[in-house]
């Protein structure tokens, strides 16, 4: 009994070991953002109903915002829903609208008070005119805090918010001459915003689901096969740290990156 025990002693330590031992990461992503996936499928595997999974799902948002900060993340950007999601049956739209009611008048006084600032990426003239009012409220609260940015994307697809930049575009009279990327930007939801250095989507599916087509453009991607819920601390960090040991090239050759370097 007693080697058993020395063993699971010795076990533990090496595991402490192990933590204290991890890599470094040597540069971070100032824009993190990610694709909530697998709210159904983990409720699916654990006989709960799907809105038991998105339930998980918005109870998971806290501690991970919370490892971004520690990690000195300035920006946190959630998929939470899509402008194609309100094609899923009607009780599961019903009760993530209300998920989403729960959840601002639960956790909005606390984030505020940590420093959160609060946006919205997204439609919110489909939303009821109360949830509307809620999170614009939210924004308002928090528009001055500055210690991290959550950033919501709800009711949002890439597609239709190129297509709502392009009408406003035509409306205010820009010229073709006039445009180019930098302007372009200002007409997106995101207006304000750097673009994302490293979008993560869990659940292991590999596409991009109509998700800031322009946007990420140029961020690095790191896809996990753990379903939403189960996302944690250490999860993001191995998506952290396989970010750190990417070279962002931007289009140029490893060697012109390097000439920039050294001239820095």
């Amino acid at each position: 009994m007693r080697s058993v025990r020395t063993r699971k002693k010795r076990l533990w330590k090496s595991e402490i070991a192990a933590m204290k031992e991890k890599p470094k990461l040597t540069k971070l992503p100032q824009h993190v953002a990610i694709i909530m996936d697998g709210n159904g499928r983990w409720a699916k595997e654990r006989g709960l109903p799907r809105l038991a999974g998105h339930r998980a799902g918005t109870e998971n948002i806290r501690p991970v915002l919370e490892a971004c900060v520690e990690y000195e993340v300035k920006i946190l950007t959630l998929w939470a829903f899509s402008t194609e999601n309100w094609r899923r049956p009607e009780k599961e739209v019903r009760g993530l609208m209300r998920l989403l009611r729960e959840t601002i008048k639960r956790e909005l006084q606390e984030l505020h008070e940590q420093g959160v600032q609060l946006r919205h990426t997204g439609r919110l003239d489909r939303l009821s005119p109360s949830l509307q009012k809620q999170v614009r409220e939210a924004i308002e609260l928090t528009k001055d805090n500055d210690r991290i940015i959550l950033n919501v994307a709800f009711d949002y697809g890439g597609r239709a918010e190129i297509l709502a930049a392009v009408r406003r575009i035509i409306q205010d009279g820009v010229l073709p001459e006039q445009l180019d990327e930098a302007l372009f930007s200002q007409y997106l939801y995101t207006a304000g915003l750097p673009d994302p250095d490293l979008i993560i989507r869990t659940s292991g599916e590999f596409r991009v689901s109509n998700f800031m087509i322009w946007q990420g453009a140029y961020a690095e991607y790191y896809i996990t096969p753990t379903y939403w819920p189960a996302f944690d601390e250490e999860e993001l960090y191995q998506a952290l740290l396989d970010y750190s040991q990417r070279e962002r090239r931007f289009g140029l050759t490893s060697s012109q990156l390097a000439t920039q370097t050294s001239l820095i």
